[in-house]
């Protein structure tokens, strides 16, 4: 058994047989992994596992995803993790004498805690979809929160509430859809913990195990994760320059029985791309033709730095089916989690129903503080600058791109948002490269986690809001150097190739 600085290391061969284009994520594949090896005895108790930088290197992925895969590993009491020293196996848990064997009862488990981040040592990271906490108006919002804590109805702020949120906010929001023309007269409100809760609920309430659901591809993680959860079989719809490939869309509305559409109409995440005014007619009645519902997610529609805005799909809807969700998290404080479906009236009613069953109500005291922050021209002024830092920071991060990456690279140009899409050339492999950029001190997120049935191995994204215009072009300059060193490497090397044989 090698050992090194007094510990035990692994000399078990990691061969982890890992299947992208798998349901199960592949963090969750990875835990089953070590957790065979481990109760096989294959791992001992006391040996150490390879660091996280290390075994991404090896494998080829992520850091977050080998650090998920421990905090699972470690919540099984599997391994135990020592900070500065690692990871080491812990052994088979032991359960006390008549206890429930928790890790067998949580083996099928469809849902796991997943709180890892990229690791501390890159200091360059494009793989968070947030802003920066530089532009966070900290003295504005402490004034908010002294205002509300000084207000007479302070206890009735901190008592229970109505699962819908916290009337006053939710008035608040439904004259502001009013006046926007996304709010009629059968449509109701429902605040709820950010975006993320609202398509949740929605689910919960829409979709049933093996009703069909269409979504962007690619698409962000979250949102995929939680219809698969639903059993739902999805099917992902390509998304292109100015949108959903809607011919495409058609094909699959008429083929197939389907229940549900999910859309980003602004600055889709991962890809950046905005529909356009005739996407979305074309949206619109092809979902009215084909009986389905249609979901719009537009947590992005507020920070356009550059061009006009589009009506959402909401207003364009004649029938005033479409469900609107949208959220403070992007244009002010991702901390505060609060977001809104807007819909008809029966739809909220029930997502009231479902989401007074997880929370009984939300958090009231931050949904007053955030609206004291609205209503006093606070955040309106935050919502400015955070716009003109974004077109400083996409300004930046096109430029880079159009710099840096190699020839024949292509990536998104948005308008707004926070993320752009990069589609390297072949046969480079983001995934593979991730590892080489993490030890440069750079981090992104290859495309493969946001595929839904096809993943593309030489995609990316990059999310540049939470960056300054000099570390953009820091990071991209080096991701630039070592895709096109790789490129140059990968077609030398096929250049040397000896020429076949005539005969």
């Amino acid at each position: 058994m090698p050992v090194q600085n007094g510990m035990l290391l692994v000399e078990v061969p990691l061969h982890p047989q890992l299947d992208p284009d798998s349901e199960v994520p592949l963090y969750q594949q990875l835990h089953r992994y070590f957790s065979t090896l481990i109760e096989s005895g294959s791992l001992k108790r006391g040996e150490r596992l390879p660091a996280t930088r290390e075994l991404a290197g090896l494998l080829g992925l992520n850091r977050t995803t080998i650090s998920a895969a421990y905090e699972l590993l470690e919540a099984d009491g599997l391994i135990s993790g020592h900070v500065g020293r690692g990871s080491f196996v812990a052994g088979v848990s032991v359960q006390p004498a008549g206890g429930l064997d928790w890790h067998a009862l949580l083996n099928d488990s469809h849902v796991h805690s997943m709180q890892a981040s990229v690791a501390g040592e890159e200091v360059i990271s494009f793989a968070f979809s947030r802003p920066s906490e530089e532009l966070f108006p900290i003295a504005d919002f402490r004034t908010s929160c002294q205002e509300v804590m000084a207000t007479h109805d302070l206890a009735s702020v901190l008592q229970l509430g109505s699962p819908g949120g916290y009337e006053p906010l939710r008035q608040y929001l439904l004259e502001a859809g009013r006046r926007e023309g996304v709010v009629r007269t059968g449509d109701d409100l429902v605040i709820t913990s950010g975006c993320q809760q609202a398509l949740d609920l929605a689910r919960r309430v829409l979709v049933r195990p093996g009703d069909r659901v269409l979504l962007e591809e690619p698409v962000y993680p979250g949102l995929k994760n939680l219809f698969l959860e639903a059993g739902g079989e999805l099917t992902g719809i390509p998304t292109r320059a100015d949108g959903l490939d809607v011919a495409q869309l058609e094909r699959s509305l008429a083929t197939n029985r389907v229940r549900l559409i999910v859309v980003t109409s602004n600055f889709q995440n991962p890809t950046g791309t905005t529909l356009s005014r005739r996407t979305r007619e074309t949206i619109l009645r092809h979902t009215r033709q084909a009986g389905a519902i249609l979901i719009e997610n537009d947590i992005y529609g507020q920070l356009r730095y550059i061009g006009d805005p589009l009506p959402t799909l909401k207003e364009m809807d004649s029938t005033g089916d479409t469900i609107l969700l949208r959220s403070f998290s992007k244009v002010s404080f991702p901390g505060l989690r609060i977001g809104w479906a807007i819909g008809p009236r029966s739809v909220i009613g029930h997502m009231m129903a479902a989401k007074h069953l997880s929370d009984l109500h939300s958090d009231q005291l931050s949904q007053a503080v955030l609206l004291r922050f609205a209503v006093s021209g606070r955040l309106e002024a935050h919502r400015g600058r955070m716009l003109k830092a974004g077109a400083e920071r996409l300004k930046a991060v096109l430029a880079a791109c159009e710099r840096y990456l190699p020839a024949g690279a292509r990536f998104t140009r948005p308008e707004g948002g926070m993320n752009l899409w990069v589609q390297l050339p072949e046969p480079l492999d983001a995934g593979e490269l991730l590892a080489r950029a993490q030890r440069k001190g750079v981090s992104y997120l290859p495309g493969k986690y946001f595929a839904v049935n096809r993943p593309e191995a030489g995609s990316l994204r990059l999310s540049f809001a939470g960056l300054t215009p000099g570390m953009i072009e820091q990071g991209v300059g080096i991701l630039g150097e070592i895709f096109s060193s790789e490129l140059e490497r990968v077609r030398g090397s096929r250049n040397r190739e000896p020429a076949p044989a005539m005969v």
